[in-house]
């Protein structure tokens, strides 16, 4: 049996791209192992169709944690025996290009983001130096990459004259879910409930000003708004709940497994994604919770990046905002919970779009560019 190793500097549980791509190799004959690592918080994780493999490590953040994960991946994929080899990022780039060089296998590079475009790296020109200096002789010598939409793969395009195939990070159709009820989750019934959720809840995403604009000054009464997930700021926001007194108005969930959340999600009255276009890599952004808010089927309130808001306008689903003010956003979400003739036709039509943005259609890219790759593999 062939074998494939993916990588990825997450902890691999909550990867949905990542695991639907190892899923696919099983499906393709090929021994799949997702690599990844084991923190503390990390959730269980023990898929049926492929392994795992999470490094424990010894440094968990900025230049030593990618240091050490970089140097472990290198000699565990030194001593295996591997066909494929799949790099998540350009923080899995180095090890894996060395090593499908050192053994003559092919590897497939799948970017999720604009990485050197990243906000936390914007204001530390050594840090994003370092991540140019890795990508800029590298890129240019792969010969298979995806990315998550298209304004990625231009600027990628534009930068190194290699136009990466686009696999959008859609989930399977709705249909296989059953949600639970708001009662069965510990939710309120008596109450609107506005969402946000990732595992990257960080500067730059709006979520600050989304908990603002729960102050009672802005109207929304008898809403709650959830966060769900994990990031930079999480603990921020939790400290800007309390000291603007919105304990009552404004609760946090911890990250949990993709399933799980989905009860969650198709609970929501609205689900909100808010990215700044602060960077490079926000601003031409697709964000995972735009999908999983429209595969449960409710409306969205989105910040108008080009990638989202041709999403949103396409298909009807819901509102974008201006700009970023608490009472701004206030007023948006207070306008989708009013007009509820409106409200019924965005939550009618995330049918439609879930049907076409759905990882049954989306995934047969994949399969073509792995296909093809897997007969010279």
């Amino acid at each position: 049996m062939k074998r494939a190793f993916l990588s990825v500097t997450n902890d691999l549980a909550t990867d949905q791209r990542v695991i639907k791509a190892a899923n696919m190799l099983a499906d393709m004959g090929f021994e799949a192992t997702m690599i990844g690592r084991k923190r503390r918080d990390s959730l269980p994780f023990n898929p049926k169709r492929f392994k795992t493999k999470r490094f424990r490590l010894l440094f968990n953040k900025k230049f030593l944690f990618y240091a050490e994960y970089n140097l472990r991946l290198f000699f565990y994929l030194l001593f295996k025996k591997c066909d494929l080899y799949v790099a998540n990022d350009l923080d899995t780039l180095l090890p894996n290009f060395l090593i499908s060089k050192i053994k003559n296998k092919p590897l497939v590079y799948d970017s999720h983001e604009y990485f050197t475009g990243v906000p936390e790296i914007q204001k530390r020109p050594i840090v994003k130096k370092i991540w140019k200096l890795i990508e800029r002789p590298i890129f240019p010598r792969l010969k298979h990459v995806i990315t998550v939409n298209e304004s990625i793969a231009g600027l990628y395009e534009k930068q190194y004259q290699i136009r990466p195939v686009v696999v959008r990070n859609v989930p399977h159709k709705r249909e296989n879910l059953t949600p639970k009820s708001r009662k069965e989750i510990g939710w309120p019934e008596d109450k609107k409930i506005v969402l946000l959720q990732g595992g990257g809840i960080n500067v730059d995403r709006g979520g600050e000003e989304l908990l603002l604009a729960m102050k009672p000054k802005y109207g929304l009464e008898n809403t709650i708004l959830y966060f769900i997930g994990s990031g930079d700021v999480i603990n921020v926001l939790k400290q800007m709940a309390v000291d603007n007194k919105l304990e009552d108005k404004v609760l946090f969930l911890p990250k949990m497994d993709f399933k799980t959340l989905q009860h969650y999600t198709a609970n929501a009255d609205i689900g909100v994604t808010l990215d700044k276009a602060n960077s490079l890599n926000y601003l031409y952004s697709l964000p995972n919770k735009l999908f999983d808010y429209i595969m449960v089927g409710i409306p969205v309130l989105a910040s108008p990046l080009p990638e989202v808001k041709k999403i949103v306008e396409a298909y009807h689903i819901g509102l974008t905002t201006e700009n970023h003010d608490p009472e701004h956003i206030a007023a948006k979400i207070n306008e989708m919970l009013s007009d509820k003739k409106r409200y019924r036709q965005w939550k009618a039509n995330t049918k439609k779009a879930s049907e076409e943005l759905c990882w049954e259609k989306e995934s047969k890219i994949l399969k073509a560019v792995l296909e093809g790759i897997g007969h010279r593999a």
